[in-house]
Order: C-alpha cells, then sequence, then structure tokens
C-alpha cells in the first residue's frame, strides 16, 4: 500500500491524516514513560523474531506491563522455556540490524488489507471505533497494528531477557482459542536488567509454599480433600 505518513519517533509525536494541531497525541496525551516505550519496542522485536522463526504465526497484542512485556501469540509450534534461546538470538540480530521504528496512518480499507489472514488483528481492527486514527508501525521487515509509541530503532534495546511462557484464552474468554503468551523484560541497561531478575530470584526463595515444603510444615492430601492443607505438629 501507499504509506500516508513516516515520522520522527524521537519526537514522540503521532501525526493523523488531517495534520492539524488538535489532532497530535503527545507523550503525555499517551501516558507512556521511556521505560514503557522500551518494553512495549521489545515486544515487537520479540514478535518480530517469532515470525522469522516460525511459520503461519497468527499474532494478537503485545503491550508493556509492570515488569516487562509479552506478546499473545497463535502457532502450530509449542513454544517452551527450550526454545527463549533461539528467539533471543533472532531479537539479538534484529536489534544489532538496528531498524528504525516508522509509523504509517492508514484507511481502514487499507488496514483491513494489511491484515489479511490475520484473524486476531482483524478482530482488534474492528474494535476502533470510525473516525479514530488506525496506524502500524513497522521496524524491518516486520509490521504491526499498534498505537505506538517506540523507541527510535531497534537498536535502542540494550538489555532484556525472555522469562515465562503461559496459555491465554483470548480476550480473557475460556470459550475463545488458548494463545501462547510470550514475556520478557527489558531495562535501559544490563545492571538494572541484573538487579530485576536477581530480585525475581530471591523473592521465589522467599515464597511461602516453596519454604513450607523445605521446612516440612504441611502437606497436601487427595484423601483429605482436594487443595486442603494437612498442618503438621
Amino acid at each position: 500500500i501507499d504509506t500516508i505518513d513516516t515520522i520522527d519517533l524521537s519526537a514522540y509525536i503521532r501525526p493523523s491524516l488531517s495534520q492539524t494541531k488538535e489532532n497530535f497525541i503527545t507523550m503525555k496525551d499517551i501516558e507512556m514513560t521511556e521505560l514503557d516505550r522500551l518494553r512495549h519496542s521489545s515486544a515487537h522485536i520479540m514478535a518480530a523474531a517469532v515470525c522469522r522463526i516460525y511459520d503461519d504465526v497468527q499474532l494478537d497484542i503485545g503491550p508493556p506491563t509492570d515488569d516487562g512485556f509479552y506478546y499473545d501469540f497463535d502457532l502450530n509450534d509449542r513454544i517452551s522455556t527450550e526454545d527463549f534461546s533461539k528467539i533471543e538470538k533472532a531479537m539479538e540480530e534484529i536489534i544489532a540490524e538496528d531498524h528504525l521504528f516508522t509509523c504509517q496512518e492508514v484507511s481502514r480499507d487499507q488496514a483491513t488489507n494489511m491484515l489479511a489472514g490475520q484473524t486476531y488483528k482483524l478482530e482488534r481492527l474492528a474494535d476502533i471505533p470510525e473516525g479514530d486514527p488506525i496506524t502500524f508501525y513497522t521496524c524491518g521487515e516486520f509490521t504491526d497494528l499498534c498505537r505506538g509509541p517506540h523507541v527510535e530503532s531497534t537498536g535502542k534495546v540494550k538489555a532484556f531477557q525472555l522469562v515465562n511462557v503461559a496459555g491465554s484464552y483470548y480476550r480473557g474468554k475460556e470459550t475463545n482459542p488458548m494463545l501462547q503468551r510470550l514475556y520478557g523484560t527489558a531495562f535501559s541497561n544490563p545492571k538494572e536488567l541484573r538487579m530485576h531478575l536477581k530480585q525475581i530470584e530471591e523473592a521465589k526463595k522467599r515464597d511461602h509454599r516453596k519454604l513450607a515444603k523445605e521446612l516440612d510444615l504441611y502437606s497436601i492430601s487427595e484423601n483429605i480433600g482436594p487443595g486442603l492443607v494437612n498442618w503438621h505438629p
């Protein structure tokens, strides 16, 4: 399709079709911090890496979270923690390629064509109210329906790690398909990442379930009842 507009993302502003001052959306409007932007961009990089490795990937959403980011996928292959190293390697390659994050605003018909075959994305597109901007962000060969904002380029991501994978029902409804949710975290520098990962490990050590088992404080028996605790003297 024809690109309607491309912008310098270092300005943190997304343009509208009308290009009027009233329609500009600033960082303050979006209320996304610099770290949020870094993690949001990391989610896109992770999705791009998954698409490089696996075939027929169906994409859903990939937002930043309080301590990292995630992206929901539907694909034939089952991702496990053993696959993290190859996904992280592909992410490192995309980061080294230093692709710019570029934004384009398109019409609804153009968006529908761009998302052909992407079932979940087409449903997300339908959620966007008529008259609201429809924007896509591109980094390298990966393009995603997204409101942004992002860092200037993939090379700005300096410290990340994949941390977990779990099942997640589409839109949180048990009647919907089960997707694979891949979690990661990202920080401004490797030191902050190491500190965060250390805190996670310390928290695991203090987990009451782990401590109780190690100290032989209680046991759980199906003979008593599912989930019922038998406290030891």
